[in-house]
């Protein structure tokens, strides 16, 4: 931890409520952005470089527990975890963060009903869970907020999992990073669904820090991003508020896309898309040539999220057999 996320804790928990329970849990939904987040202004305060904005994925998530130990032992999915595995040195990393707790150690458990670390935005529901999780454990109080911008810190996207629905993740100004945090967007969207392709369940080779910072060092095109990041949430924002399907998932589809192409301009290339990907994408073309209105979104992941509405729920199922539909308004 550095000296800079230590003060930057404090500050927040500055007037906190400290009404301890002996276990603290929660539960955070996964979310898909729409607009993505790529590239940080501040590493060690996770602020990024652009806004982002994202929808929920309703009951697809992550649940954790914590309590206090005597040493450390983090679980995931019932099982343990090796302390030297990246989820645990992650989690405990976290953790350290808040050294007034009154315990020498944690025990974490965590169940994710999503694949871990592979671009299904495992970590946002998983650090959103865990401050979550710690504020119930601590009895801190804290408002919606607050949480999102400790959230920030495990994961910039956990900012977002804080809340449902459609969400902003504000990219803020202030270099104390007081200013950026995600903030629910007031509308529902009943008819709007979100297919979940699964292409791997296997952890990605490059985490999504790691291959971030080397897009943003050593992408050519990536200078680029940041200006169509601006342009684009402020087109799926009108597209939101307008309910105007066919804007919001071109813009959608396109942002990912050109998020993708920054990470294969990185050196060495950032290649996350698999065979399967390349031709889900493919598919999704041909089938609006034919008139089914679907998009698609991808994070930093070979897997595959289609954008659709309820009265093209049949037509992309049979398109795309053993698909998960979500409702994230229901």
């Amino acid at each position: 931890m550095s000296d800079i996320q230590t003060q930057f804790v404090k500050n927040i928990l500055s007037g906190a409520k400290n009404n301890p329970n002996s276990c603290g849990s929660a539960f955070a939904p996964s979310n898909i952005a729409l607009s993505k987040y790529w590239g940080k202004r501040d590493a060690d305060l996770n602020l990024p470089i652009n806004s982002s904005l994202s929808v929920s994925l309703g009951a697809l998530g992550t649940r954790t527990e914590i309590r206090r130990t005597d040493c450390d032992a983090v679980y995931l999915n019932g099982l343990k975890v090796d302390g030297h595995d990246s989820f645990a040195l992650r989690t405990l990393e976290f953790l350290h963060l808040f050294p007034d707790l009154g315990t020498s150690g944690f025990e974490v458990r965590t169940e994710n009903n999503i694949p871990t670390a592979a671009g299904l935005a495992s970590s946002a529901s998983g650090f959103a869970a865990l401050v979550m999780a710690l504020d119930d454990l601590a009895g801190w109080g804290l408002d919606k907020k607050k949480l999102s911008m400790l959230a920030r810190l495990g994961s910039g996207s956990a900012s977002r999992s804080v809340f449902d629905g459609f969400v902003q993740w504000n990219a803020g100004e202030n270099p104390d990073g007081t200013d950026s945090y995600a903030e629910p967007l007031s509308r529902d969207w009943k008819e709007f669904r979100i297919g979940i392709l699964e292409i791997s369940k296997a952890r990605k080779p490059v985490g999504s820090r790691d291959g971030m910072n080397r897009t943003v060092q050593t992408s050519e095109l990536y200078k680029s991003w940041p200006a169509q990041a601006n342009r684009d949430i402020e087109t799926i924002r009108a597209a939101i508020d307008a309910k105007d399907f066919p804007t919001l998932g071109k813009t959608a589809e396109n942002n990912a896309l050109a998020m993708h192409a920054t990470m294969m301009s990185a050196w060495p290339p950032l290649i996350y898309l698999q065979s399967e990907s390349i031709e889900a994408i493919h598919q999704v073309q041909r089938l609006r040539s034919d008139g089914l209105e679907v998009y698609l979104t991808i994070d930093a992941g070979p897997n595959i999220k289609l954008l659709f509405l309820e009265k093209n729920t049949e037509g992309v199922s049979e398109a795309f057999p053993g698909l998960q539909c979500i409702q994230p308004f229901e």
